[in-house]
């Protein structure tokens, strides 16, 4: 195969995956669009919009408005995460109710919580889902003020908030 062939062939080839390609997107976006759920193309894929609730009210809360929560002492705090991980550090006064067993948990610890109670769910890393599972179960559940500290356990560390567990004790 001489050279002037060997790109000829190449050049062919090229056109053929751009074709490909342009197939594959406009089929793509075509049955997007068809669909009744499609995806967006465009959209906020912030933490704050992805952290809704289903009315599309935010259900984040900052560090500056859940200190002040704390401080005042008008919010309860639950740890999503797994008890374990709970004993060994939290957010000091925080309750454990991890979403992997909220079933067998649920009551006794929402026992006494008035239904309109400052609630701050939170796990452990920007991608935990568990603090928002555990939110939108407790807004199903008839708690209408609750929120979501997002990272939550990482970030009251970081700010050397006041924590408890075993890692802590002296």
């Amino acid at each position: 195969m001489n050279h002037s062939a060997f790109q000829s062939q190449v050049q062919v080839t090229l056109r053929q995956m751009i074709f490909v390609l342009i197939l594959s997107v406009v089929i793509g976006l075509s049955v997007n669009a068809i669909r009744s759920k499609g995806i967006p193309v465009i959209g906020d894929w912030s933490t704050e919009d992805r952290l809704s609730s289903d009315d599309g009210s935010s259900l984040v809360i900052s560090i500056v408005e859940a200190k002040a929560a704390f401080n005042e002492n008008r919010a309860v705090f639950l740890d999503a995460r797994d008890k374990g991980l709970f004993e060994q550090g939290r957010i000091k006064g925080a309750k454990s109710l991890p979403w992997h067993s909220v079933d067998d948990h649920f009551i006794d610890i929402v026992e006494g919580i008035v239904n309109d109670t400052l609630i701050i769910t939170y796990c452990d890393g920007e991608t935990c889902d568990l603090s928002h599972k555990l939110a939108l179960f407790l807004k199903e559940m008839g708690f209408s003020n609750v929120k979501i500290l997002v990272n939550g356990w990482t970030v009251w560390q970081e700010m050397n908030f006041p924590v408890e567990g075993a890692s802590f004790e002296n």
